[in-house]
């Protein structure tokens, strides 16, 4: 049907309102019916909300740490169980580490104190076991290595000094490339001020290794002037130990030493034995050389690893020394160490030009080698040769304690002439006694019930091992003393008398119970008793009461002193300190501290040791211009 032409635009109208309408119905602000029942929970409104899940208890910190401190102490026992002695000890540190650095106070847990408490009560109990056997957990004195002084200074360049230098250089013959620069003059002009006293003591004592050092050297086919290398390292102090920890009178560091055969655990270390660490030196030397074609650069690879050269060799393109100095790509130790051995080299080589000419060299270092397989104790070994411990301890530096090791054999160096004699005195002790057994000599009037005494023995013990039928002994005799495992510390303990008044030192950081008896020369048990100590820790910082051995006479004179002061307090109280000042001097030098000494530069200028300086002084590492030292004569 057709619709009239007149109502067509109102249904077409009509038409588009409806569509619109229908397209509106989608858009947000169009009002709607609200949506069918289905769909009602999609409207987070009407949702319930979350219920949140308790949090985890946090473990208790005091539970945390006495957790760790115990698992560090059981593995130290099951170290010492397995005769790690070295592990066990790291790992007795670290327990002690933790619980006292640890933010929780020990003292003011109960628990953390009990914790504490007993793994110093356990660890004192094995050092004790380890004593008895012939060895503990403390180590021999070492001695500052020289070349960390001389690498922390810097020196002009004396304008007089380098002339001099290179006129006699082109006279100087060395089997090492030689050369003269401002570098190299700083350090002769340092060597010939500041470091002259120790140039000249290292020359001096190169004199007990000279030979031995040349031929080893000429044998591996390395410059023989490479002996200067461990002059500027050491001064030839087979006990010498750097910052770093390289030790030895070539100055290995542990895990390099390693490569080279030396040998290093809880009796001995090899690095510090002359003859074997210049062996091992010279081959290290060798390999380098080798690697780099150059002298300069297999020293600077010696002193910090050939990867650091390597590296920056392929840094710059340069396999040159002083080319990689200029460009500072090594590290400032290494860039030093090759202008210091060449200080020494030149200096050494020239020594009328330097004054040196006058210096006595000591003379080769006599011995006697005889090749052991069973544990002894060196003092026994002294008594054996008629020599003294630290002789016996001088040439056989390698041993770390007064034992030599319990497995394995051991090049036991004796004092020359002296072989045949320690043999057939050793002979007469039992294998198994000879970390504990002694010989005594008798004294003029002596008996064996008196001897017996001194050692906390019997005399039917001494009569039976010595075969002695009416107990008469002949002056100057050697007797063998069975001293009882245990019994040995006591006697010598009881031998010693103690001062009177107290001294008084602050630990320092490092400080042991051990390395501090050791220092003061007192037993480890009386000065945890002074002071009501357990185990081997010392806290930074403490005080000690140290009540220092003298001999009898003189505390007997002080009492004497003591009791003699009567009316004249005053004037006899003068006459005293008078009398002690004199008795402290007896033997001994002060020595005013000049500007740039410090303390290892002043032991070797009176021969003796930094810890003895320590001992005698109660000084730190930094010494003041106008301190007052005083050196305990040999």
């Amino acid at each position: 049907m057709r619709l009239p032409r007149s109502k067509s635009p109102v249904l077409l109208f009509a038409l588009l309102l409806a569509l619109v309408s229908c397209k509106t119905t989608d858009t947000p602000t169009a009002r709607v019916e609200p949506p069918p029942q289905a769909v009602a929970p999609t409207i987070t409104a009407a949702a319930p909300a979350p219920v949140a899940e308790p949090a985890p208890p946090q473990p208790d910190p005091v539970d945390v740490l006495i957790a760790q401190a115990e698992k560090q102490y059981q593995s130290g026992q099951a170290n010492y169980a397995a005769g790690h002695l070295e592990a066990a000890k790291d790992n007795f540190d670290q327990a002690f580490d933790l619980l006292l650095e640890s933010p929780l106070y020990v003292h003011s847990n109960d628990r953390l104190r009990q914790e504490f408490d007993k793994i110093v009560e356990g660890v004192h109990n094995l050092e004790l076991l380890a004593l008895k056997q012939g060895d503990g957990f403390s180590e021999q004195q070492a001695e500052p290595a020289p070349i960390d002084e001389a690498n922390s200074v810097t020196f002009p360049v004396d304008p007089n000094i380098k002339a001099k230098a290179e006129v006699e250089l082109k006279n100087t013959r060395s089997d090492l490339p030689l050369v003269l620069n401002d570098e190299v003059a700083s350090y002769i002009n340092y060597y010939s001020t500041r470091g002259r006293g120790f140039l000249e003591r290292a020359l001096v004592r190169s004199g007990r290794y000279r030979a031995m050092i040349l031929r080893i050297l000429k044998q591996e086919g390395v410059p023989q002037d490479l002996i200067y290398l461990a002059e500027a390292e050491s001064g030839f102090h087979p006990l010498a130990l750097s910052r770093v920890g390289a030790r030895g009178m070539w100055q290995f560091m542990a895990s390099r030493a390693s490569g080279y055969g030396l040998v290093r655990n809880w009796w001995e270390d090899d690095r510090q034995d002359p003859e074997k660490a210049t062996r091992a030196a010279a081959r290290h030397l060798k390999d380098l050389f080798n690697q780099f074609g150059d002298w300069y650069l297999a020293m600077a690879a010696y002193n910090s690893g050939p990867g650091n050269v390597q590296r920056a060799v392929q840094r710059t393109g340069y396999a040159d020394f002083w080319e990689l100095y200029r460009r500072n790509v090594l590290p400032p130790e290494t860039k030093n160490y090759v202008p210091i051995i060449l200080a020494v080299t030149i200096m050494a080589k020239n020594p009328s030009q330097y004054g040196l000419e006058h210096l006595v060299l000591d003379d080769p270092v006599a011995s006697d080698t005889v090749t052991i397989d069973y544990p002894v104790d060196l003092r026994l070994v002294a008594e054996c040769v008629d020599s003294d411990v630290a002789a016996l301890q001088d040439l056989n530096p390698s041993l770390l304690r007064m034992t030599t090791p319990k497995s394995g054999s051991f090049d036991l160096h004796l004092p020359a002439g002296t072989a045949d004699k320690f043999q057939s005195a050793i002979a007469a002790i039992p294998v198994d006694k000879r970390v504990w057994w002694r010989y005594h000599k008798v004294g003029s009037g002596e008996t064996v019930a008196e001897i017996a005494r001194q050692y906390r023995t019997t005399a039917r013990a001494i009569e039976e091992v010595n075969n002695l039928d009416d107990g008469d002994l002949q002056t100057d005799a050697k007797l063998i003393i069975p001293v009882t495992p245990g019994r040995r510390d006591r006697a010598e303990v009881a031998g010693m008398v103690f001062a009177k008044h107290p001294t008084f030192y602050r630990v320092r950081k490092g400080d042991t119970i051990l390395s501090v008896a050791d220092d003061f020369g007192v037993p480890a048990a009386r000065l945890r008793r002074w002071n009501g100590l357990k185990g081997d820790r010392l806290r930074a910082g403490a005080r000690l009461r140290i009540y220092k051995p003298v001999p009898a006479a003189r505390l007997a004179a002080q009492d004497k002193r003591t009791s003699s002061r009567g009316k004249t307090g005053k004037v006899a109280s003068k006459a005293k300190k008078k009398q002690s000042l004199d008795a402290e001097a007896a033997g001994r030098v002060l020595h005013k501290v000049k500007p740039g000494e410090t303390l290892y530069s002043i032991a070797s200028q009176y021969n003796t040791s930094v810890a003895a300086l320590r001992r005698a002084n109660r000084v730190g590492e930094i010494l003041r211009p106008g301190d007052v030292l005083v050196i305990r004569q040999p």
